[in-house]
């Protein structure tokens, strides 16, 4: 029987429980796939605390990226079969479908495969970064070469992504990080400048990076007070993706920059391009091809054994992680 990591109560890392389960068999559309390396995402640890879009009916596995072999296909399945490597879009209800474990079914448009270049464990980073990323930056925030953009939680696997996507399309990548031990790190990944928070004011630093004219693009997990200043540092027509709510304290929408400036404020997630099969595929297209090119290239901080999954969330949660956080199988 294989291994499955589920929660039967929501809660801190320690509710997550590996346990022995009878190996399932993939229904109508469906795939069963071996699985060799999981990526973690926070969103399964909003997941994990009930605080997410999506409300686990207990007890519930989770879990949004693997990759692996198929290993059985069920029926009215076309274009994937047994022995396939494939790596898993974050498309699915998580309780559901959730990834994690040794084995994993998933619905059949959601295994993807991935360039025979890549490890299993870099094939567990690609999906939900770059699509994410892409899905704002590219097919809703229309990026031009010398777009000037503000990435923050830069050092986060999907603002890793956002800066090598901002750089392929020739535009200006602006990071931030609160802590001043991350800035190397990010001006090594590509980032043109990088704003330490906790040091530095964002708006007025923000604009001297930019002559004072501000970024047309912000891209945010974060949210809470923070759109305020956000707000300040949008050039005049700009637009501010939100994507994420890691603050703990509630947003305000930032009225007067808006009306004084006509920004667009947007919540957004990636699901808005997955569950359409034509943005789906051109997703998927841009992010082949930047693979391909090496303009796209996951960024690994640390790996954990399944049998360390607890410590993984624990390690996700402590925000030391530069990159992906992959749990080996």
């Amino acid at each position: 029987m294989p291994k499955i990591v589920r929660f039967h109560q929501t809660g801190g890392a320690d509710v997550l429980k590996l346990e022995d389960l009878p190996l399932a068999e993939p229904g109508k559309g469906e795939v069963r796939i071996k699985v060799e390396a999981i990526g973690l995402n926070r969103a399964e640890i909003m997941f994990r605390k009930g605080q997410y879009l999506e409300t686990p009916q207990l007890p519930s596995r989770l879990g949004y990226e693997a990759a692996g072999v198929i290993d059985a296909v069920g029926p009215d399945v076309t274009g994937l079969r047994i022995g396939d490597r494939v790596s898993t879009i974050p498309s699915f209800p998580m309780g559901q479908y959730g990834v994690y474990g040794e084995s994993a079914i998933v619905p059949a448009y959601a295994a993807a495969h991935y360039p025979d270049t890549l490890s299993a464990i870099e094939g567990a980073a690609i999906w939900m970064q770059y699509m994410t990323a892409y899905g704002a930056l590219i097919a809703y925030g229309g990026l031009k070469k010398d777009d000037t953009v503000l990435i923050t939680a830069g050092s986060s696997s999907v603002g890793l992504a956002a800066i090598q996507i901002v750089k392929a399309t020739g535009g200006v990548a602006i990071a931030t990080t609160r802590g001043a031990d991350k800035k190397a790190f990010l001006l090594e990944a590509g980032a043109d400048h990088v704003i330490v928070t906790d040091q530095e004011d964002l708006v007025e630093t923000g604009m001297s990076l930019t002559a004072g004219k501000g970024v047309r693009v912000v891209f945010d997990p974060v949210a809470g007070p923070f759109l305020e200043k956000l707000a300040e540092l949008t050039t005049a027509g700009g637009i501010i993706f939100e994507y994420g709510a890691l603050s703990p304290n509630p947003t305000i929408f930032p009225l007067f920059p808006a009306l004084a400036k006509g920004l667009t404020v947007r919540g957004y997630t990636l699901f808005e391009i997955v569950k359409k099969p034509e943005s789906l595929a051109r997703g998927k297209d841009y992010i082949y091809r930047g693979l391909e090119s090496g303009s796209l290239t996951p960024i690994i901080d640390r790996t954990f054994p399944l049998s360390e999954i607890v410590e993984a969330h624990r390690y996700m949660k402590s925000n030391q992680q530069k990159g992906k956080i992959v749990v080996t199988v």
